[in-house]
Formats: structure tokens, C-alpha cells, sequence
């Protein structure tokens, strides 16, 4: 089960992992927090009028091509989403969103679903939401609560309890993937997109210990781009996600990149699965919980 905060994380976060998997046999859920309600139109080309008052329909139906093109199963959790505040101070956020949703009653909605589906493996984001977007942020808070109630007999949740084995945080995004795919470029003689980036980005040893797993899955990076450019009002085709050809990302950096935030089954890291441990895939290894940070 992968837990996303809006339509297209699901398709720019381990969407070459997910269709890694759906092609070996796994059954694979997406949940999705929000609608994405009040996002930004980012594809100049869709930047209309008309596509502005349509948002909400356009995205529900972004969602569906893109689960499409990645063979997954998909579900809505319900919320409206947040927005990304700006300004200096942040503007307050607006009642009745995702960000300000009680974490418990989200969680158990959440956990309700987990008990329903019973994934071995969730996928979410870290503390920080991997960037700091309020819905990302509650996007964990709600799935890390959400896998304690699934797992407590006594929660006042729907369905049998189910002890989920692992839960992983999505970490593709990090400095020494950026670093390799940046030499790759000037390699091939190519304009980097992550010049810029890097000169702002200091190195961070903690950062970098917090990988635990790499999954090998650069065969399915077209289907991860197919799906993103699905989400064709979130996504500049020219833009930044495409900057990088295909065959030099498969090379530089065939890994999609994850943190082992917990797990009930005993496993070596670093990992290339997000099933080690887990025999043919099966939960019934569950023991003490270890923790990897």
C-alpha cells in the first residue's frame, strides 16, 4: 500500500518500485489523502480558464489514467486538500482541509482500509513530509497512526486487525542521487538541471545514513514517466521532471531509494527489496518491532 497526500505523488514517488511489483504478481494500492483540490496548474499548456474551474474533475480523472498506466488499485481517503501556503507569515490554513484533519480520526479511516487490503508493505513520506507541504507532512502522521490502530485489537476500527510488516518512507529525492545524475549529464555533455540545486544543497551525512533501501526498477522508469505525464495539469513535459534523458537516469541511478522506518520482521541492510524478510511475500513473520533510522 502506497499513501499519498494528492493525485501525481503517487506518479513522481516510487512509481517505478509500484510497477516493478504489479509486473511480479503483487497487488498494489494506492491511497490518495486528497483530492488536490487547490493545487497549481503547471503545465503551461493547461493553463486555462476553463481548466481552472474544472480542477477537481481534472485531477480525478489524471488519477485514473495514471493508475491505469501502473496496474494499481486505487482508493480515495477522502480529504480536501490543503494547499501550500505562502507569504510572510503564512496565511492561515483553510477550515475543513486535510493538514487540519483530527489525526485519529484520520488514521482510523486510514488503518479501517489497511485492515480491508491487508498490505505487508506500506509506503509513505517522513516526518517532514518529505518536503514541507502541510498535506505531506499530515500524509505521515495519519499513516504512521494509522498502521498502530490496524494493528490494535482494541482500536475502534472497522474490520479483523492486521499487523502490517513493514513501513518504508520515500526517499528517492536526495542529495547523492541528485550529485551522480548531475556528472551523468556533463558526462554526455548535457545542461544539468541540478547545477543550481546543488549549490544550495549542502551535504548531509545524517541525511544519507537514513537510506536503507535501494530497489532496482530503472525498466519501469518510461511507466513512471507515462504516469506523471498523465497528470497533465501538474506536469511541464518540458519541464524539469524530463530534463534527464531516459537512458542516462537508468544508468547513473537505476534505484528508486527508501528508509526502513519500521519493521516486525528481522531483515540486512542495506536492502533491494521492499520484502526482505518477508517469506513469498507473507506476514507470517511478524515479531517485536525493530526500528531502522
Amino acid at each position: 500500500m502506497a499513501v499519498h497526500a494528492h493525485p501525481d505523488d503517487e506518479s513522481s514517488k516510487g512509481a517505478a518500485t509500484v510497477a516493478k511489483y504489479v509486473a511480479e504478481g503483487v497487488r498494489v494500492l494506492v491511497v490518495t489523502c486528497t483530492g488536490g483540490e487547490r493545487g497549481d496548474i503547471l503545465n503551461p499548456n493547461m493553463d486555462t480558464p476553463e481548466n481552472w474551474a474544472n480542477i477537481t474533475a481534472l485531477r480525478s480523472a489524471e488519477m485514473d489514467a495514471a493508475r491505469a498506466i501502473l496496474g494499481v488499485e486505487q482508493r480515495w481517503l477522502g480529504y480536501v486538500d490543503s494547499g501550500l501556503p505562502q507569504g510572510d507569515p503564512l496565511p492561515p490554513l483553510p477550515d475543513g482541509c486535510f493538514a487540519l484533519a483530527d489525526v485519529d480520526e484520520a488514521g482510523a479511516a486510514l488503518a479501517a482500509i489497511m485492515r480491508d487490503f491487508r498490505p505487508h508493505v506500506v509506503t509513505t513520506y517522513d516526518e517532514n513530509g518529505g518536503y514541507p507541504h502541510p498535506d505531506h507532512i499530515q500524509n505521515h502522521k495519519v499513516t504512521m497512526r494509522a498502521v498502530d490502530l490496524a494493528a490494535d485489537a482494541d482500536a475502534d476500527v472497522e474490520g479483523t486487525p492486521w499487523p502490517v510488516a513493514k513501513v518504508y518512507y520515500h526517499m528517492t529525492f536526495h542529495r547523492e542521487r541528485a550529485v551522480a545524475l548531475d556528472a551523468a549529464m556533463h558526462e554526455h555533455g548535457l545542461e544539468s538541471p541540478y547545477r543550481e540545486r546543488l549549490a544550495d544543497w549542502p551535504e548531509d551525512p545524517s541525511q544519507a545514513e537514513r537510506l536503507t533501501t535501494f530497489v532496482p526498477c530503472s525498466d519501469y522508469y518510461p511507466l513512471r514517466d507515462d504516469a506523471l505525464r498523465a497528470h497533465a495539469t501538474q506536469v511541464d513535459p518540458d519541464g524539469f521532471w524530463f530534463a534527464v534523458p531516459l537512458s542516462v537516469q537508468q544508468k547513473a541511478w537505476p534505484t528508486e531509494d527508501y528508509q526502513l522506518a519500521k519493521s516486525r520482521v528481522a531483515t540486512s541492510l542495506p536492502e533491494e527489496d521492499l520484502f526482505a524478510g518477508l517469506d513469498a511475500h507473507s506476514p507470517d513473520r511478524v515479531d517485536a518491532w525493530f526500528y531502522s533510522i
